[in-house]
């Protein structure tokens, strides 16, 4: 009897071992994370977008994922990397360099816990980078936990420099984890008005660039073993942001590649800090108690 005992606890305790190294096997290898300031999701139906669309068919998307308030820059990206939002990771401002608000946890790197520092710790070895426009997103990535992080040129002057820097990043490291950040919608937004021709012409050039990145991920051998993600921090209305309208606050959340469901419209509640959380879910991160953020598991095969 005790030796069936032993032999029923064994079993048990191999099928849990079993369950629990099932639950953080990685989705894929490699992800690739594209961000677009100011990018809302009135506008993706009007959008001259192909590569970004065809994505969106060949994977899962939703148009309802939410923004954080206020509705504008560092606050979301913030929540969009640290999978909690403004009253826990403490930056409340557009412009917010440190947190206003005491984080409620402060991990080795003197920031709240970062998705880029859940990789770090898991894969000490592993290349991870972000490049960006907007200098901003160096203070709410994580820098120590990267490789590579730097700022583009002036887009006005060098419009493709982002794009360049992207392609030659990824075909020469072959990134396990890349961040790369347009912030030209939200530029067009303040200068021209968004839901305007000028604001369209900014969204197919930067579509471009996309197909672009796209391509340089097939050239550098790692297609197969990717899965890309494509959103936003914010929409806006006339030539502002920061407010309580859909407009302001609806934001695209495009997954697609290796893994994730094809065609997929999904309709479950989505906000800026389940995107950490989705990222974290693809490569089989534990994330910390004080993240609120939920993976967005229906979009994965």
């Amino acid at each position: 009897m005790k030796q069936c005992t032993k032999t029923i606890v064994a079993i048990l305790f191999i099928v849990a071992v079993t369950g629990m190294t099932t639950h953080a096997k990685e989705k894929a290898g490699h992800v690739i994370f594209i961000g677009l300031d100011g990018w809302g999701s009135y506008s993706f139906e009007k959008a001259e977008m192909p590569n970004v669309k065809k994505l969106a068919k060949e994977g899962a998307y939703t148009l309802k994922k939410r923004s954080v308030l206020p509705s504008s820059s560092a606050v979301n990206w913030a929540s969009m990397f640290m999978g909690a939002g403004p009253e826990l990771h403490g930056y409340t401002e557009w412009g917010s360099k440190t947190p206003e608000l005491p984080s409620r946890v402060i991990v080795k790197n003197k920031i709240f816990p970062t998705v880029f520092q859940l990789f770090r710790d898991k894969n000490p070895n592993a290349e991870a980078g972000c490049i960006y426009d907007w200098e901003g997103i160096k203070y709410l990535v994580d820098t120590l936990s990267l490789n590579y992080h730097e700022q583009s040129p002036d887009y006005k002057i060098v419009p493709e420099g982002l794009c360049d820097m992207a392609v030659n990043y990824i075909t020469g490291e072959k990134p396990v984890f890349a961040a790369i950040i347009f912030d030209e919608p939200d530029h067009a937004g303040h200068q021209d008005g968004h839901d305007t021709p000028e604001y369209y012409a900014t969204l197919a050039r930067l579509d471009g660039y996309i197909g672009k990145i796209v391509e340089a991920v097939k050239k550098a051998g790692f297609y197969d073993e990717t899965i890309f993600i494509i959103t936003s921090d914010h929409g806006g209305i006339n030539k502002g942001h920061g407010g309580k309208t859909l407009q302001e606050m609806e934001t695209p959340f495009i997954i697609s590649g290796k893994n994730i469901k094809k065609g997929l419209l999904f309709d479950e509640s989505m906000i800026q800090f389940d995107i950490a959380s989705t990222i974290a879910c693809i490569f089989g991160l534990k994330q910390p108690q004080v993240w609120i953020g939920r993976p967005m598991t229906q979009v994965f095969k």
